[in-house]
């Protein structure tokens, strides 16, 4: 099966850094019954320790502490005492604190989590919402993509680029230093979270936050959402417990804050949900995967709420068999909606393909490749999980149709290829 002659694959890899780092909240288990006659936890006889310390070496080693730690951080000192103040019910039984001891005892409560150690990959692309200074022709992008680190926790991160009007793809280094976001409101099971306005979009990492998303926040499909004259930026996702899944949704319009909410119905119990841009008929569409080898079509009046849809497309050919999924959201182009697909194949073999579908009536495939637009290249086929390309979504830019996407659930990469010639491809490749 070659690659079609019309696709452009960019001489540009992103890769792991394991020297990006965040600080996370350390939890000691609690000992067993038996081990202290008046049941301390560990907490309890961490905070005894620090606090068995005299001023002076309390003081020397929150200095080298900060030394050893504070080139790596934003504003240690801050979350030192951040993380003191959410120990507050641990620290209730014990004697008043010392700012030192505090920021002390705040920094035994936390570790370094190398937050994409192990792989950046499965990204999505849509135009950054601030496009000043940007030269004629090109676009400024935000790219997002799922890293993972140890014990396979998954979390969302983000880059800046530019296209050019020839399609050369520019993707700015990521910040030396990473940040975790404030988490500005808990209302039910909405949460908001922001960075500071004037921390850099690289620097921006989305951790699990609730218990439902505690070993990962999976896949992010970023959609640039028409209404009003208004843009939003939406994102379904997998939330993972470790247990189960759900689909959430996230949202925003600056990157900078954001909401996420989880989505109700029975729709939302499985991954791969992909909203479409706009409204059609004036109700939300939502792309998504109920029985785990097909692709439906759901319509909702509620964003947030999903009920079951109608299939739309099934396996038809040897290298999707097994299942066929989407890879992000459908894009408008004038001859229909084009969506990404991947086909799983013999030996979980993944591989990436498109249909076209009516513009006014989604149900309705008008164009499908009969073979993949793109497959793991021999020399690129290991990995984290071998045999494996994917992607979270692709972005229409003129006639050009930017993809980025992940080689074997490690690195990401990207190509393009012109929308006209993909349509022509689609349309035979169903008549045929």
């Amino acid at each position: 099966m070659p690659q079609p002659p019309f696709f452009n694959r960019q001489a540009l890899h992103l890769r792991p850094d394991p020297s990006r780092v965040v600080v996370r909240p350390f939890r000691p288990a609690i000992e067993p019954r038996d081990y202290n006659p008046v049941d301390k936890t560990r907490a309890d006889h961490i905070v005894d320790r620090v606090l068995a310390l005299d001023e002076d070496e309390v003081a020397a080693l929150l200095r080298a502490t900060l030394h050893n730690f504070d080139d790596r951080h934003h504003n240690l000192p801050e979350t030192f005492e951040q993380r003191a103040k959410e120990m507050e019910a641990t620290f209730s039984d014990h004697a008043s604190f010392s700012p030192a001891q505090r920021q002390l005892i705040g920094a035994y409560f936390l570790h370094e989590y190398s937050f994409e150690a192990a792989a950046l990959f499965n990204p999505s692309i849509v135009p950054h919402p601030c496009q000043t200074g940007v030269k004629p022709g090109c676009v400024r992008v935000v790219l997002s993509l799922r890293a993972v680190g140890e014990g396979h926790i998954s979390s969302l991160t983000f880059r800046s680029g530019t296209v050019a009007a020839d399609g050369a793809l520019d993707i700015d280094p990521p910040a030396r230093l990473s940040r975790l976001p404030a988490v500005t409101a808990r209302v039910g099971d909405r949460i908001d979270v922001s960075f500071t306005p004037d921390s850099s979009l690289s620097e921006r990492v989305i951790f699990p936050i609730t218990e439902a998303q505690a070993n990962g926040i999976e896949d992010a499909r970023f959609v640039a959402f028409q209404e009003k004259g208004e843009t939003t930026y939406y994102a379904t996702y997998t939330a993972y417990s470790g247990n189960s899944i759900r689909s959430e949704l996230l949202e925003t319009t600056d990157f900078v804050s954001f909401r996420l909410i989880p989505l109700k119905g029975a729709a939302a119990s499985n991954k791969g949900m992909a909203l479409f841009p706009r409204k059609i008929g004036g109700r939300y569409a939502m792309i998504a995967r109920h029985d785990n080898e097909s692709l439906h079509l759901i319509y909702s009046d509620d964003l947030h709420e999903w009920s079951l849809g109608t299939p739309i497309l099934k396996p038809r050919y040897p290298w999707e068999f097994i299942q066929i999924g989407n890879c992000g959201s459908p894009i408008e182009l004038d001859e229909g909606w084009l969506l990404f697909t991947h086909g799983v194949g013999p030996v979980r073999h993944y591989s990436i393909g498109a249909v076209l579908l009516d513009k006014t009536y989604p149900a309705r495939v008008i164009g499908r490749s009969q073979v993949p637009l793109v497959q793991p290249e021999k020399s690129e086929r290991e990995g984290y999980v071998p045999n494996v390309v994917y992607s979270c979504g692709a972005m229409r830019f003129g006639d050009l149709i930017v993809l980025p996407y992940a080689i074997s659930d490690t690195f990401s990469t990207f190509a393009t290829m012109q929308a006209t010639v993909l349509v022509d491809l689609l349309k035979k490749g169903l008549e045929e």
